[in-house]
């Protein structure tokens, strides 16, 4: 074998191109690093390109919980249920699921719901600072979401919840009637009460959102190197990172941040973490498909309706599988059936189908911190539906740890090593 060729030295190398590597590249470049963002595909191509466009700070309870104990064995096999796992995927999922429903028994709750509203917090303020920083104020949309209900009987079972989530200090307002139809016109008569929560934002266009991060990013002296990541290790000289061809890179830190993928590096590491690909589905409608006047949510169903720029985009559910399952755009299409049934007069006709890959971990949690082999290794995955919501606390976190100074919340219980 000939020498590793040398692709040159940063101070920080970041692997991941989606929102969380942008956002964690731009917070390090504001602070004078030289930063390198390596990324196998095209920058902001994957769960970044395709969510629901949500800065979610209201959204503070994990996926793991109480209820979803009850509800989950009716919907695991169900394969156009809102959590789903194909039959083929089940005995590799089932570590990962095991964990999931250890994470939602009580005991576990009340700390990862406090730890999910503190980052949330964090990821409310670190937002406002990164897109004004950024120039990126005029992407960002304070309209609120409306979470919506087809019975009393289903908002009343939802209210010990926003009673959790107006201890931790959520704006929400419950609506019915003439309040509810101000607040969405056109909606279907089955659905008799809302949630209507203000902070919530949405962006133009998630895509979009990132890409012009990512160009503020550059103009601060990122770098962006095209390839995969195939070893990476700590030495004497620094991080080594090595790409697919035999092209090395040598930085003083290193931040993974590459999303589902990014359990196939912490092995090479010797941490085997339980991040696992849990896919979204939607259809994008061409814009006027609808008059929707803010993100619209189905929890019963699991699905939202976006407003963007791009279009009216439909979509959500869980699905565990991993990248080389057949995709299932059945989903997409039931969901879409759903929004239709919902939304009266929403247009079907034109729509682009979407599916992507979520990184998501068993408590809901993502993981921020040091690897165990390495002070130097810096991990940043695992946000599940909170990508975009967390990525600018996120970049914060990482910024704080890389320049040794105390970060303003208790990372602890992001760490890799809680399982």
């Amino acid at each position: 074998m000939g020498k590793a060729r040398s692709q040159g030295n940063a101070d920080v190398a970041i692997i991941g191109g989606g929102i969380i590597g942008i956002a964690t590249a731009f917070r390090l470049a504001e602070a004078g690093r030289h930063v390198t963002l390596i990324e196998r595909d095209a920058p902001a191509n994957a769960a970044s390109r395709g969510n629901a466009g949500a800065f979610a700070f209201p959204s503070i309870l994990p996926l793991a919980s109480p209820g979803i104990l009850f509800k989950a064995p009716k919907w695991l096999f169900d394969p156009l249920g809102p959590l789903s796992i194909p039959p083929a995927q089940f005995p590799s999922v089932l570590p990962w699921l095991l964990r999931f429903f250890r994470a939602s028994m009580p005991d576990r709750i009340e700390a990862s719901t406090a730890a999910q509203a503190a980052l949330n917090r964090l990821s409310e303020t670190e937002t406002a600072t990164l897109t004004k920083e950024a120039g990126l104020d005029h992407l960002v949309r304070h309209d609120g979401a409306l979470e919506l209900y087809e019975s009393e009987a289903a908002w009343r079972a939802s209210l010990k919840s926003w009673e959790r989530c107006e201890k931790a200090g959520v704006e929400i307002e419950h609506v019915e009637g003439a309040r509810l139809a101000e607040l969405q016109p056109g909606l279907s008569p089955r659905l008799v009460k809302g949630v209507f929560l203000p902070q919530w934002k949405t962006v133009s266009d998630p895509r979009d959102y990132a890409l012009a991060l990512l160009e503020a990013a550059r103009a601060r002296g990122v770098q962006l190197v095209a390839g995969a990541v195939s070893h990476l290790a700590d030495s004497t000289e620094g991080v080594m990172v090595t790409l697919e061809g035999g092209r090395t890179l040598k930085a003083g830190h290193a931040v993974l941040a590459a999303g589902p993928w990014s359990n196939r590096l912490t092995a090479l590491l010797g941490e085997r973490l339980p991040v696992t690909p849990e896919r979204g589905y939607n259809t994008t409608l061409p814009p006027g498909s609808f008059d929707l006047k803010r993100q619209v949510i189905f929890p019963a169903h699991g699905f939202v309706v976006t407003p963007l720029a791009t279009g009216i985009r439909v979509g959500g559910a869980s699905e565990l599988a991993d990248f080389d399952a057949p995709v299932n755009y059945k989903r997409a299409r039931h969901m879409l059936d759903k929004a239709a049934g919902f939304l009266p007069g929403l247009k079907r006709e034109g729509g682009t189908e979407w599916m992507g890959s979520r990184p998501s971990m068993p408590d809901s949690l993502p993981v921020i911190g040091r690897a165990s082999s390495s002070p130097r290794i810096l991990y940043a995955f695992g946000h599940g539906h909170l990508g975009l919501t967390q990525s600018a606390a996120t970049a914060r976190l990482v910024a704080d740890l890389i320049l040794e100074r105390t970060p303003p919340i208790d990372i602890s219980p992001f760490r890799p090593g809680r399982f």
